[in-house]
Order: structure tokens, then C-alpha cells, then sequence
């Protein structure tokens, strides 16, 4: 096990991209396979959480929460330069309302699922954005309503559902946190739990090549069907990243982070909470029909564009003096 856990370590990048093109030709090849592969995204993602969680040793999940410093900085880049920056970019669609509710839903809301696995890869901080994640939850339930009615008009608020959100923090953050928590209290006491503690850590790739072929898979032909309505959207995706990584690692430095913070916090404002809100959106009159596929979109875009930044921002954001003194 441990061999094979080397292997996909060293190879994960590649791996990822073959899953992406596995998850293009299933869901292409075999429209049928849609729907069971979107219902099992949530379960294999609670899988790959809980993964994640049990490579995170809890003591430092304590430590992280006391890191203001921290939290402070991925609150400002978040709920303070994000929607800045969304403002102005979904100007581009404002002209299609369903577009302009999809590309506002998915972009103003910060993910706290799959960043933090992302975030590990890339050797950034996944302890203090593990701790960060419930605030993050909260903070978009309650700012997105208020910035829905700034951007896109009041009228649309009232139909908003926020179960979906309360749902994906059980499922998705609250169930995986516990169970990663009661194995490696029985990986301290038995050798039966430290053996199931290290078989389900060296899965993470393997289940984060799972997860990418069932997102895929499950929107890919959607995304397809309609990709001529949804051009606008795609830059608007590409050109959100590509701003979003150097205000995020500015930011960042200004905060007085060490480098695995930076690169928490690059990752934090660039990654967006699609599978969360996407319930959300699918919950919108139909009149927003155009909205949901807005989401997938970015969801896809978003995939391309991690397997790009695990790469690429450990080795753009190294190591240099932070711009605010020491890190707290």
C-alpha cells in the first residue's frame, strides 16, 4: 500500500488530468450515466473529506483557530475583494439575468470542501482552512442573500433556499470532521484504527480521481448541450482565477502569512462553493434555467484550472519576506 500511495503521490497531477478526460468521455459517451454519477458525488466527496481530515492532526485544527492573523485575511480576500472583483466581472452577462444569478451564486460563495484537499497538495496551510471552513460557511449564508439584492435586484432573495447550505455543512464538513476525529482517537488506542487510519490516507488520490470523474461526468453533457449560451460565462471563470491568485497572494503578504497561509489563502479566494450551491440554484424558478449549467460550468473551468495552481503556486509563492512583520 505504501508503494502504491508513493506512485500516485508523485504522479497526482497527471492522474487528475487523466480522471478530467475519463469523466469528458464517459459523460459524452454515455449521457444515461448523468444522474447516478451526480447522486454519488456528495458521498464520494464526504469520503475524500474525511480523508482529508484524517490527515490533519486536531491539535493543529485548535492551533488554527486561535490564528487570527489568518482568518482575518481570508475573511477580507473573500467577503471584501471578491465581491469587488465579481461586481465588475459579471457586468459582462449582466445583459442574460439567469447567466448573471448563476455566475453571482457560484462566485460570491467560497468553497470549504475540496479546496482543502487542493490547498494540502499544494503544501498550503490545510489546517487553518479546515478551521476557517465553518466561519466561511457561515459567512456566505449570510452575506450572499445582501449581496444577491446589491448585484442582481431584491426581487430574486425571496426565492432563495438556504437548506441546501445547512445540508452540505452536515454532510460535507460536520460527518467527516467527527468520523476523522473518533479514528484517530482509535488509531492512539488500537492497531486495528492505526491501520484504517493509513489505508483511508493513502486513498486520497485515488478518491480525488473518483470525485473528478463523477463531476464531470454528471454536467458534462449538460454543459455541452447549451455551451454556446454559456461562452460568456467561461472567461468571465478564467479571468475571476487569474485575478484572484495575485490580490489573493498580495493579500496574503500583507497579511504577514508564512508561505503554507499564502498559499491557503491564494487557493481560498480562487475555489468557489459549486457543488454547494448548485441545490440552490436547481431550487430557482425556471425561468432561471440557464442558471444551474452557469454553475456546472465553473465548476468544470475550476477543476482545469486547480490541477494547474497545484503545480503552479508552490512555485510562485515561495518562501520571501511577508510585507506586515512576522506571522502571529
Amino acid at each position: 500500500m505504501r508503494v502504491w500511495a508513493e506512485w500516485w503521490e508523485r504522479h497526482q497531477v497527471a492522474l487528475y488530468l487523466v480522471a478530467l478526460g475519463v469523466g469528458a468521455a464517459v459523460g459524452l459517451g454515455a449521457p444515461a450515466v448523468a444522474s447516478p454519477a451526480e447522486a454519488a458525488v456528495t458521498p464520494v466527496l464526504g469520503l475524500l473529506l474525511y480523508a482529508t481530515f484524517l490527515g490533519v492532526p486536531f491539535g493543529r485544527i485548535g492551533a488554527a483557530l486561535r490564528d487570527g492573523r489568518f482568518l482575518l485575511t481570508v475573511f477580507a480576500v473573500n467577503f471584501g475583494i471578491v465581491p469587488v472583483v465579481v461586481f465588475a466581472l459579471s457586468r459582462i452577462v449582466a445583459h442574460d439575468r439567469a447567466l448573471l444569478i448563476g455566475v453571482l451564486f457560484v462566485l460570491l460563495t467560497p468553497c470549504v470542501d475540496y479546496v482543502i484537499v487542493f490547498t494540502g497538495i499544494a503544501g498550503g496551510a490545510r489546517d487553518r482552512l479546515l478551521a476557517a471552513a465553518p466561519l466561511l460557511m457561515l459567512g456566505q449564508m449570510l452575506l450572499l442573500p445582501v449581496l444577491l439584492h446589491w448585484f442582481a435586484g431584491g426581487g430574486l432573495v425571496s426565492e432563495i433556499d438556504l437548506a441546501p447550505f445547512v445540508d452540505a455543512f452536515l454532510l460535507l464538513i460536520v460527518l467527516p470532521l467527527v468520523a476523522a476525529a473518533v479514528t484517530q482517537w482509535l488509531a492512539s488506542r488500537s492497531r486495528i484504527g492505526t491501520t484504517v487510519q493509513g489505508v483511508v490516507i493513502a486513498a486520497m488520490v485515488p478518491l480525488m480521481m473518483l470525485t473528478l470523474v463523477l463531476v464531470v461526468a454528471s454536467q458534462i453533457a449538460g454543459v455541452g448541450a447549451r455551451l454556446g449560451s454559456l461562452l460568456l460565462a467561461i472567461p468571465v471563470y478564467v479571468l475571476f482565477a487569474a485575478i484572484m491568485v495575485p490580490l489573493g497572494a498580495v493579500a496574503a503578504r500583507f497579511g504577514g502569512l508564512d508561505t503554507p497561509g499564502r498559499r491557503a489563502v491564494v487557493f481560498s479566494g480562487v475555489t468557489r462553493n459549486s457543488l454547494v450551491v448548485l441545490p440552490l440554484v436547481l431550487a430557482l424558478p425556471a425561468a432561471f434555467d440557464l442558471a444551474p449549467l452557469a454553475v456546472v460550468a465553473q465548476t468544470l473551468v475550476e477543476l482545469l484550472l486547480m490541477v494547474l495552481m497545484i503545480r503552479v503556486i508552490p512555485r510562485w509563492v515561495r518562501d520571501r519576506p511577508p510585507l506586515a512583520g512576522p506571522t502571529a
